[in-house]
């Protein structure tokens, strides 16, 4: 049950704790302490009867029918206000469930979903490790985060076949330029497995709230009940709606953020830090001392994620231009970050 006395997680973006530590005013930072675009989708212009009725259940469909084809699904999603409101509702997904194997370390919001409810939680290194588990459920984010460590979709498939008594969960917040591991089209077609699917981090626009879970009926139905009628706001469901059918902007989009990411890979390396794992959307390095070299940066006003599980390593989200490119190599080197 939960904790009166629960500590909350850590996590980036919070740009107005930084500032109010460390001075300045927001727009003098450089904040690369997420892994959201650095870039946001074009906005469509919003009608007044947008924001003043309730969502109609053919929005929704509408939407979520783009979202099956933008994702390449086999089934309708759910749409969902953000999958960070999903991952507080995985334990109703399979309520009998007593150990839930966790592939770590990862985001740290899925153990404390299910230990907020009085589920055992254990955390492994691998698929292959929670399958030596007595786990009823597996959690993967793939590619991982803070690690962008990826897992192949034939021992996803593998696992999800061998263990169809085990209920499976991908993350895929950050596949979107990375498809190729994308579970989507097996989700419905494999009764036990569940993915989840972010839209804000790709399209730079994690304020909207807007995600999308793929699953069997079963499953979907279980979610949709839990979250109620109007979950996603009008305004996301327009927004969304424009995104998935602008195929020349998504083009764009992706070119911009591999653009983004060749500054930030060679900042990084002419910096002299290690980068031991990486995702098209952040770098995970070795810096020596993690926290110490978060704080220096900060004092420069430019922000990065520190990690407890892995003092020794920082991750760093992608610059938007040169310009910042520039002043996130000469802080690293300011900072005292260990070269390689």
């Amino acid at each position: 049950m939960a904790d009166p006395n629960e500590v909350p997680i850590a996590h980036g973006g919070a740009l107005s704790e930084a500032v109010a530590r460390y001075g300045g005013s927001a727009s003098e930072w450089l904040d690369l302490s997420t892994g959201i675009s650095p870039f946001t989708l074009p906005l469509p212009e919003m009608t007044a009867e947008c924001w003043r009725r309730l969502p109609e259940p053919a929005e929704v469909r509408r939407v979520c029918e783009l979202a099956m084809r933008h994702y390449g699904g086999s089934v309708m999603p759910v749409a969902v206000p953000g999958t960070q409101a999903v991952i507080q509702l995985l334990p109703w997904l399979a309520p009998n469930a007593d150990l839930t194997a966790i592939v770590s370390p990862t985001y740290s919001e899925y153990a404390l979903s299910y230990r907020r409810v009085g589920k055992a939680v254990e955390e492994v290194h691998s698929l292959e490790a929670a399958a030596d588990t007595q786990a009823d459920v597996a959690v993967l984010a793939n590619p991982n985060n803070p690690d962008g460590h990826e897992t192949m979709r034939d021992d996803i498939f593998g696992f999800a076949r061998a263990h169809r008594q085990r209920l499976l969960i991908v993350d895929e917040a950050f596949a979107d330029l990375r498809q190729d591991l994308s579970m989507v089209g097996a989700a419905g077609m494999e009764p036990n497995l569940v993915v989840l699917r972010s839209f804000g981090k790709f399209f730079g626009l994690a304020g909207l709230r807007l995600g999308f879970v793929f699953a069997e009926p079963k499953l979907a139905r279980i979610l949709n009940e839990r979250l109620g009628p109007w979950a996603v706001s009008g305004p996301a469901l327009a927004i969304a709606a424009h995104a998935f059918s602008r195929i020349d902007l998504i083009g764009e989009l992706r070119t911009r953020i591999a653009k983004a990411n060749t500054m930030t890979r060679s900042a990084l390396n002419m910096a002299g830090v290690s980068i031991v794992g990486e995702a098209p959307l952040f770098f995970y390095c070795e810096v020596g001392e993690g926290a110490a070299v978060r704080d220096a940066m900060a004092g420069r006003q430019v922000l990065v994620r520190a990690f407890d599980h892995s003092p020794s390593r920082i991750r760093v989200g992608l610059v938007p231009d040169e310009l910042s490119a520039v002043r996130l190599r000469e802080t690293l080197r300011l900072a005292g970050a260990r070269v390689t």
